[in-house]
């Protein structure tokens, strides 16, 4: 029971006090607002009579700047601000103040070179105040004035060393100004004290990536590859790391995450397209590369070298054979060319006596023939590059001809041969077959083995 009166009492007591704030505040205000009104109707009466009034237009942008009406407010500030240009002194106006809430006013109504100007001419008269240089720090930045920003932002910090805001613009400011290392101590700070922000997490893993800590970067980009924001640009770098350490699968997954964003910037989805679908290539699998390959030719015609490797692939693609010289493995490669060979003369014997690879350049199969008129030894060379092959080349194959002592050898490129070599073959015995005549044979290939397997 006694317990219960005094919690009555308690109560009680509290709303009688809480009421007696309230009304307190309540007159503040209303005293407050009334002695505004006399402030603003007394500056009106006197700029009625002389539209320089210095104090009464100092009061006039006093009042509407607390309102934060800052396209009234600003336009006496203006005023006052070419006075101060004249008389450089006047008797009861703060002119730091003056330039400082112009600038404010400014920037608030998005008139950046104005608001510039303006916080210029408030640090004339203090340079050593935290809102002037970290204003002055943030525009110059949004310039693309990084070294000034900088500048500006550590005189900022030496007033405020823990402000979010600071810390973020001059770590920025700092990775912009290739300083990696420097800038990540900063946008670090920033992070712990406003974890949301996803612009400087991503900030911080490219510093990671310019300072080659490749693995904490990753860590970062794969933690905001699924941000709608951050995610796109987070997918494309990641899967260029992987792409430089051939984690091919890892890459893949990479870029097809980026292409499920939506509203992605044009160039990013250029690039993820694009390195999406050469990174098929490397893996081999064409067919899924070359429908990226035609998305990037019908939004960005000529983009990059698409219309080549979309002529080049499509190719490929149609011919299984064709695309194992080019670009299978190094035992494939063999494995197509020794069916090359097997078939190569009709109806002949075919005995293999050896076969050498000269990394992935070409391979030199030498092989007994044996027909119903003639017997020899002959040496055939694969070569896997598309472009010109030149006498050098051809010179060498004769050489290891004679070595061999074969009566005859065959030169097969997907490419083409240079006049040189073609003249240097006349009074030879080695045949030339280009990419025309390659492809004839790589087209009627499997039909001829099945023949002989028949047989």
């Amino acid at each position: 029971m006694l317990i219960g009166i005094v919690a009555v009492v308690l109560v009680v007591t509290v709303f009688i006090l809480l009421k007696g704030v309230l009304g307190k505040a309540s007159l503040g205000g209303g005293k407050q607002s009334k002695d505004k009104d006399a402030m603003i109707k007394e500056a009106n009466k006197r700029l009625n009579s002389n539209p320089n009034d210095p104090e009464a237009l100092f009061m006039m942008a006093t009042a509407h700047f607390d309102e934060n009406a800052w396209d009234k407010a600003i336009k006496y500030y203006d005023s006052l601000g070419e006075q101060i240009a004249v008389n450089h002194q006047i008797a009861g106006i703060d002119n730091f103040e003056v330039f400082l809430r112009m600038g404010i006013c400014a920037r608030k109504l998005g008139l950046l070179d104005q608001a510039l100007k303006a916080f210029g001419q408030a640090r004339t008269f203090r340079q050593d105040n935290f809102e002037v240089n970290y204003e002055l720090g943030a525009l110059e930045f949004d310039r693309k004035n990084y070294e000034k920003a900088a500048q500006l932002l550590m005189a900022a910090r030496a007033q405020d060393p823990e402000n979010p805001a600071v810390l973020r613009y001059l770590g920025h400011a700092l990775f912009r100004l290739k300083k990696p290392k420097e800038a990540m101590n900063f946008i670090r700070k920033a992070i712990d004290l406003a974890p949301e922000d996803k612009e400087s997490l991503y900030t911080l893993a490219e510093c990671y990536h310019e300072a080659n800590q490749t693995e904490q970067a990753l860590r970062i980009f794969n933690h905001l590859r699924a941000d709608p924001v951050m995610g796109p640009n987070s997918c494309l770098i990641a899967g260029q790391i992987h792409l430089d350490t051939r984690q091919y699968e890892a890459a893949i997954q990479d870029f097809e995450i980026g292409l499920k964003h939506v509203n992605i910037k044009v160039d990013i989805l250029a690039d993820l397209r694009y390195k999406l679908a050469t990174t098929y290539i490397k893996q081999n699998e064409i067919g899924k590369a070359i429908p990226y390959l035609k998305q990037l030719q019908a939004d960005n015609p000529g983009f990059r070298d698409v219309p080549i490797l979309l002529g080049k692939y499509i190719e490929l693609n149609a011919n299984r054979n064709l695309q194992t010289f080019l670009m299978g493995s190094s035992a494939d490669f063999v494995a197509l060319c020794r069916r090359i060979v097997m078939t190569y003369f009709g109806k002949a014997k075919v005995k293999i006596t050896n076969i050498a690879v000269n990394k992935a350049e070409w391979a030199d199969i030498t092989a007994e023939i044996d027909t119903s008129k003639w017997s020899d030894l002959i040496m055939f060379r694969f070569i896997r590059t598309q472009g010109s092959i030149g006498e050098l080349i051809v010179r060498d194959f004769h050489s290891h001809l004679k070595e061999v002592k074969a009566g005859k050898g065959v030169c097969i490129t997907v490419g083409q041969y240079t006049d040189e070599a073609k003249r240097y073959t006349e009074a030879r015995l080695i045949d030339l077959i280009e990419k025309d005549r390659l492809q004839a044979i790589l087209n009627n290939l499997d039909a001829k083995t099945a023949a002989a397997v028949k047989k």
